[in-house]
């Protein structure tokens, strides 16, 4: 008996082409590209989170509890000079014009208030020279007082 009933043409769809060993790595191209861009993410990714952050080590020492402080600078020293990090602003304590600069910066933050106070965080490293010649720029830009920061010892806690 004869079928009379119209059957579509099988075709192979997008296997009709090409030699037939090659099929089964066309069908896994999508997923070695999804894992390739995943890899490739992941190991981006592990470069930006292991950046080393900014190693800042205060001097130890006894003190109570602080005053509340209005404004703050951190002092750092690098390679060939200590810098002063205020408002945004990078300051290098050994250049008279970045000095006057702070100055001028730290004056404009305390004009209009009266009794403003700067916490001077400064790294163990950096020179007592240096924190005095800071601490004299803020005195005569208007601080009323110039508080210096020290980490809490053992001792200090109990």
């Amino acid at each position: 008996m004869t079928d009379w009933r119209w059957r579509p043409e099988r075709t192979m769809g997008i296997w009709r082409h090409g030699a037939g060993w090659l099929r089964p790595f066309v069908a896994a191209a999508p997923y070695v590209t999804v894992g390739l861009l995943l890899l490739m993410l992941y190991m981006v990714g592990g470069t930006l989170t292991a950046e080393k952050g900014l190693l800042f080590d205060l001097p130890e020492g006894e003190a109570g509890e602080g005053a509340q402080t209005d404004l703050v600078a951190l002092v750092m020293p690098l390679r060939r000079e200590t810098v002063v990090f205020f408002d945004d602003s990078r300051y290098v304590l050994g250049d008279a014009t970045s000095l006057r600069s702070f100055g001028e910066q730290l004056a404009d933050r305390i004009a209009g208030r009266e009794s403003m106070s700067l916490l001077v965080l400064a790294d163990r490293r950096v020179p007592g020279g240096e924190i005095m010649e800071l601490a004299a720029v803020a005195r005569q830009s208007g601080a009323a007082r110039v508080l210096l920061a020290v980490k809490r010892t053992e001792a200090a806690d109990q």
